[in-house]
């Protein structure tokens, strides 16, 4: 009698045994996570330095030291909208200024001369703190005032033309909305600065307005043309009559150059 119970408490627990590893055998459902997959995150690639020149097309502009480039014409040449005066003291003095100034500044830390006016300016922050305010006021001034004189010629003025002027009317819907709205920047621009027409970092053409000597190249823009509303710019013949002095200013404008200056502008955009 008590054999046949043993039996059949082993015959039990066999049972017990076996039930247990058939169900363990069997595919579970496995519950879905509430939190989405993180992704892997991306390297990005550092993104590619800017050399373009911007003073010269073929050429970038050198602190070793830095130089005051001739005027292209005499300094009445333009007098269908600046006098000889302005002209001679814009750039002889003015301009001259900022050549001196720049190099002084930069005999303190010789070893930026090897790198040009360009690249001083798109990376200011890299510009040793104690001349980093002379090399942004100064090395703008030279740039920008190297352009100016370049856009601008006593054969100039009229309607633009060539590939510049497909895209200004594509743009702005016509030559004379482009020259209205680079006006109005150029009049509202407070106290002493220029007024540009840039090809902006998505490749556009966009008309800004920068205070001081500050050179769009500063914002990652390529300036295809700018003039300068500083008062020695206009102010012996216009004194306080800036608007004049930017009507005017068109009959000097270089569209040659300009145009020029905006192909070379779409070499990073292309």
């Amino acid at each position: 009698m008590k054999s046949s119970r043993w039996q059949q408490f082993i015959c039990f627990c066999m049972g017990i045994f076996l039930i247990s590893t058939l169900y363990a055998c069997q595919p579970q459902e496995v519950a879905e996570s509430s939190t989405s997959p993180v992704a892997t995150p991306v390297q990005k690639t550092a993104p590619t330095t800017d050399t373009r020149p911007i003073a010269f097309l073929d050429r970038q502009l050198s602190t070793n030291p830095a130089e005051l480039p001739p005027l292209p014409y005499g300094y009445n040449a333009l007098e269908k909208a600046i006098d000889a005066e302005t002209m001679k003291l814009h750039h002889d003095r003015h301009h001259a200024a900022y050549v001196n100034n720049l190099n002084n500044a930069l005999k303190k830390h010789t070893e930026l001369q090897n790198r040009s006016v360009e690249a001083l300016l798109r990376d200011l922050n890299s510009v040793p703190e104690d001349i980093r305010t002379t090399v942004r006021n100064n090395g703008g001034g030279h740039l920008n005032h190297t352009i100016f004189w370049q856009i601008m010629s006593p054969e100039g003025g009229g309607q633009p033309t060539g590939e510049i002027a497909q895209e200004i009317n594509q743009t702005f819907g016509s030559f004379e909305e482009f020259r209205k709205q680079f006006n109005q920047a150029g009049g509202d621009r407070f106290g002493s600065g220029w007024v540009w027409l840039v090809r902006n970092p998505q490749g556009q053409l966009q008309i800004v307005s920068t205070p001081n000597q500050d050179s769009p190249i500063m914002e990652g823009s390529y300036p295809i043309m700018g003039n300068d509303v500083w008062e020695h710019a206009y102010y012996l013949r216009y004194q306080n009559r800036r608007a004049d002095y930017l009507n005017n200013w068109w009959d000097v404008v270089n569209w040659t150059e300009i145009n020029r200056r905006a192909q070379a502008s779409q070499q990073n955009n292309s």
